[in-house]
């Protein structure tokens, strides 16, 4: 015996079709890329000057100025970095704590590079917080950062761009709920490593390009 099947429904026909439209136009679909919304090359020479922080968070201050160039370098190619230490002749012949129009001023001069990257890393100590109710009591130690980038004309000290990000890790939790405590301990410079990728992230992103949907 001969089987027909059921005809598809008008209905069914036309969500097919849209879904087939749907399909088709995500496929069709093109991404441009926009240029970041800091571009450096038309400075072609740039310097960059180790972030300053307090002598306690010095190595800190270094790691985040080295990723900051790493991210810099890799979003922009072509630009020439120039990273001085604060162990640079430059910097030394300056008062320490010197303003950085002055330092932008000054780096112009002797070096002749039109611009100066130059920065602030802010760090806070551990801090314990605690929250109580009728059932447990949970304490948390938690050191947060902040890091303020400028970008400096060596001309006249003017600022060209700046950018600024907060964070903050926790590096212990001690809880404790029927009587039975738990203690959670992390290693402080593991919680400041992954805060300092936070801040840079954050900072760096006008000097990468994106992706628009066209």
């Amino acid at each position: 015996m001969r089987r027909y099947g059921h005809p598809r429904s008008p209905v069914l026909r036309w969500v097919l079709a849209v879904c087939g439209t749907l399909a088709l136009s995500a496929c069709a679909s093109k991404y441009a890329q926009v240029p970041p919304r800091l571009d450096l090359r038309p400075h072609g020479r740039i310097a960059l000057v180790t972030f300053s922080a307090s002598d306690e968070h010095r190595g800190m201050s270094e790691v985040a100025t080295r990723r900051f160039a790493e991210a810099l370098l890799a979003s922009q190619p072509g630009v020439e970095l120039l990273e001085l230490p604060a162990s640079d002749s430059v910097l030394r012949s300056l008062p320490r704590g010197a303003d950085p129009m002055v330092i932008a001023q000054a780096l112009g001069e002797a070096r002749g590079i039109p611009a100066v990257f130059v920065g602030e890393l802010k760090v806070s100590g551990v801090k314990p917080r605690a929250r109580l109710d009728v059932s447990d009591v949970r304490l948390r130690a938690t050191v947060s950062a902040e890091l303020g980038v400028r970008l400096l004309s060596t001309r006249a000290g003017g600022t060209l761009w700046r950018s600024s990000s907060a964070a903050s890790g926790t590096v212990g939790r001690v809880a404790l709920a029927g009587g039975l405590p738990s203690v959670a301990v992390r290693d402080t410079e593991e919680a400041y490593d992954e805060i300092v990728g936070t801040l840079v992230q954050h900072v760096t992103a006008d000097l990468r390009p994106t992706r628009v949907k066209e």
